[in-house]
């Protein structure tokens, strides 16, 4: 999941049950599919289940699947090919770009060699060059909150392994990391205002502005350091971990160099990135360490001991094809008035590289491949034609998801990648398929079990939505060797608002419902999102199963009614 650092804090609101927070649809009757029909989807999605074997090799066999890498074209060509076999129609992998540059690992090691030896956890950063073979220099911590302050270490840079973060504290665990919503917090976020309604308040100037400016100072800062390590010629420049603990790593993208951004869509807009071509001259090897190896370090270096590092990065650039891919595939309408409307469900493929990409987002890969087999092996024909999209380079910036909403719907032109944080506006124009267009399904939360849905501010389809949910409330997932019933969580939560950060909102900007459904946290901030965590192994079975069936009802209703899912005002 990409999380924008200036997106406003958004307020999870949940309503469990109906409320005069949604306006009622209108002199419309809510369409549910017949039961013969929800209960083929059941017996599929919960009985005859595919989406962990599908998990599996896309986390385990094939990999981790960073934009444009070996591992996620292998993903691309494998979801292609597995949805054909299931009969899916269409099935392709579709271009978009210019991206950027592949990078992939093929050896790493680091380790302090004096005055003892400690193997350290650490990961290189994504598209970080390549150390000269083994290097070996002593261990230098940077402390700096001026540009004054970087001068003292001129000279005595080169060859070094340079730290340059601050220590970060650790705290004992005495919480479980993991979480499921109780029924008490959602009742307390149900109980929460309407966004919408609240002031906005703007006495004292915009905050979004105010946090882009000290953003942009503060950058300004670490792009002047990471010059100076450069021309210094350090070995290697090191960050500590920036959460989580017990040897987990959170680990993205290289850093670089050159001149300073002198704007928000400077620095995000793709020409400061590390996957550029030529980018590796303004930067040098780097990595991401755990907090418990880095702090021990800084500490020792602190105490005046001399700390010697050997560090090993072996990593390639793939520079023959610089465009990324989507992969498509669709299950064909069957009504002749409405077989050429689209009802869209997806998830982002690609992932970072220090895991298998397992919660974020092999699990929403899953279950939206999942999702189209359900429907075709339940024998069910849909009206409108139902299409699967698997985003790339979701985690650079939506990337994937927006050329694609982009070259088949329709843009916000004037405004700008950053229009909305920055206030700006643009005029929308749309495609032919714009008003074909009916709803876009995603997934990118984690592994947590559906829990509801956040209506991104569309109050119109509440009673939609809710009427959709109800079957699948605390759902009888089988029985336990004791004939106790397994039954999975309450789905009926819904919220006016939205969760931010996924490919949801590429449709959503230009006027076109898109949906995030409300999953269950598990353990998906504070362990496996971005890190090292990121295995099959974190998945639950049980939830990811529900999810799918979930997603497949949704899908397959949405194809199925009359109408086409309500719209909220063209922005």
């Amino acid at each position: 999941m990409f999380r924008n650092r200036f997106a406003a804090i958004m307020l999870v609101l949940a309503l469990l049950l109906p409320s005069a927070a949604f306006a009622k649809s209108a002199g419309s009757e809510v369409y549910r599919a017949p039961a013969e029909d929800l209960e083929k989807i059941k017996i599929e999605g919960l009985k005859n289940s595919k989406v962990m074997d599908t998990l599996g090799y896309l986390t385990e066999v094939i990999g981790p699947r960073l934009t444009n890498s070996p591992g996620m074209k292998r993903a691309n060509e494998w979801t292609r090919d597995t949805m054909s076999k299931w009969g899916m129609s269409n099935a392709h992998l579709e271009a978009w770009g210019p991206f950027g540059r592949g990078w992939s690992l093929n050896r790493f090691s680091a380790q302090v060699v004096a005055p003892n030896a400690l193997p350290v956890i650490a990961f290189p950063k994504a598209w970080s060059p390549s150390t000269p073979g083994m290097v070996t220099g002593k261990v230098v911590k940077l402390e700096y909150k001026t540009a004054e302050d970087l001068e003292k270490y001129k000279g005595k840079l080169k060859g070094a392994i340079v730290f340059i973060s601050n220590k970060r504290p650790i705290k004992a665990g005495f919480k479980e990391i993991g979480h499921r919503f109780t029924d008490s917090e959602l009742l307390a976020m149900a109980n929460a205002p309407d966004p919408s309604t609240m002031p906005r308040g703007r006495q004292g100037g915009n905050p979004i502005q105010a946090r882009i400016q000290a953003f942009m100072k503060s950058f300004a800062l670490q792009n002047m350091a990471m010059n100076m390590l450069i021309e210094e010629g350090a070995a290697v420049m090191v960050d500590n971990s920036r959460k989580g603990s017990g040897g987990t790593v959170f680990v993205s993208g290289a850093s670089v160099g050159g001149p300073a951004p002198t704007s928000i869509q400077d620095l995000f807009g793709g020409r400061n990135s590390a996957y550029q071509i030529g980018a590796e001259k303004n930067m040098v090897p780097q990595m991401t360490m755990s907090t418990e190896n880095y702090n021990q370090i800084a500490r020792m270096l602190k105490r005046g001991e001399e700390v010697t590092m050997s560090v090993n990065i072996d990593a390639s650039y793939h520079d023959d094809d610089l465009m990324g891919y989507n992969t498509i595939a669709e299950i064909p309408g069957t009504d002749p008035a409405l077989k050429d409307e689209i009802v869209m469900v997806g998830a982002h493929l690609d992932s970072w590289h220090a895991a298998g990409g397992a919660t974020d987002n092999g699990a929403g890969s899953a279950v939206a491949m999942e999702a189209a087999r359900i429907i075709l092996a339940s024998g069910l024909k849909p009206r409108r034609t139902i299409r699967v999209a698997l985003w790339s380079g979701e985690e650079q910036g939506l990337n994937g998801s927006r050329e694609y909403v982009k070259q088949h719907f329709g843009e916000m032109e004037g405004g700008g990648r950053f229009a909305a944080i920055l206030g700006q506006k643009g005029k929308l124009t749309t495609k032919p398929d714009y008003e074909k267009f009916s709803a876009y399904y995603n997934m990118d939360n984690g592994t947590g079990q559906f829990r509801g849905v956040y209506l991104q501010g569309n109050a119109a389809v509440a009673d939609i939505f809710r009427a959709w949910l109800m079957p699948f409330d605390k759902i009888l997932l089988g029985k336990d060797t004791k004939g106790n019933e397994i039954r999975g969580k309450s789905t009926t939560t819904l919220t006016i608002n939205n969760t931010s950060g996924t490919d949801h909102l590429s449709f959503d900007a230009i006027g076109l419902p898109g949906f995030q459904f409300i999953q269950d946290p598990v353990e998906y901030s504070p362990l496996t999102h971005h890190s090292n965590q990121d295995n099959f192994d974190r998945i639950q079975a049980g939830d990811i199963k529900i999810n799918s069936t979930i997603m497949a009802a949704f899908v397959y209703q949405t194809a199925m009614m009359d109408q086409k899912i309500p719209r909220k005002s063209t922005p």
